[in-house]
């Protein structure tokens, strides 16, 4: 027996012709940490997802969310911190490991999150149609780092004046994302620190400036 989930795939909410409120993807951004927190340090064999990505996300009829599709799903061994496969994740989500063969860790899970939260924050893709017919367009976590670094938040939202009107949650929601998407692994920060962050339980320490889409993309 399986859970009806009335509301589908988070692609299709967040991606759609009417734009979530600010305060409903904010909620599904909290939402979505808790749920990877949950597999990496709450189950008895910590689980790394490997798809992390809005087509894996679903929505009840309440809009709160859950993770879908384990079919790449890896489970970390007893005493283990990593692991090898040949698996790779979605292009414009994979974290660079796993297109240079290193070991995956729950961290290729920190990095996915990092590109959806941007997503969920601009709603847009972080790879558009555009961009994969070949067209010249921004990456977005090479946008979101650069508006980042030259103050320009704004130019990520295309006038969402609700989000504009909290931006200090705004900041703090693009600061966490930078560090997820930071190429080296040991950089990124667990799902529990992400998700205290998220909440404002801790300080978010500013990003180092860092891009590496064309290895996740290209490979």
């Amino acid at each position: 027996m399986y859970e009806f989930i009335s509301n589908g795939s988070f692609a299709g909410f967040l991606f759609g012709e009417l734009k979530p409120s600010w305060v409903e993807r904010v909620r599904i951004a909290q939402g979505v940490a808790r749920g990877l927190l949950y597999l990496h340090d709450e189950c008895i064999t910590p689980i790394i997802h490997c798809d992390i990505k809005p087509q894996n996300i679903i929505l009840d009829e309440y809009h709160d969310t859950r993770i879908s599709n384990f079919g790449l799903t890896k489970f970390l061994m007893l005493n283990l911190s990593h692991m090898q496969t040949a698996i790779r994740g979605t292009k414009g989500y994979g974290a660079p490991e796993w297109f240079r063969n290193n070991p995956v860790t729950t961290k290729v899970d920190v990095y996915s999150y990092g590109v959806l939260l941007l997503e969920i924050v601009c709603c847009r893709r972080n790879i558009s149609a555009e961009m994969m017919r070949g067209e010249e367009c921004a990456i977005l976590t090479d946008l979101a780092a650069d508006c980042y670094e030259s103050g320009t938040l704004d130019a990520l939202l295309h006038d969402d004046a609700e989000a504009l009107a909290d931006l200090r949650r705004l900041e703090r929601l693009v600061m966490v994302a930078l560090w997820c998407v930071q190429e080296d692994p040991s950089m990124r920060p667990t799902m529990r620190r992400v998700t205290q962050m998220l909440e404002g339980v801790v300080e978010v320490a500013i990003p180092p400036y860092s891009t590496n889409s064309c290895i996740s993309i290209t490979a």
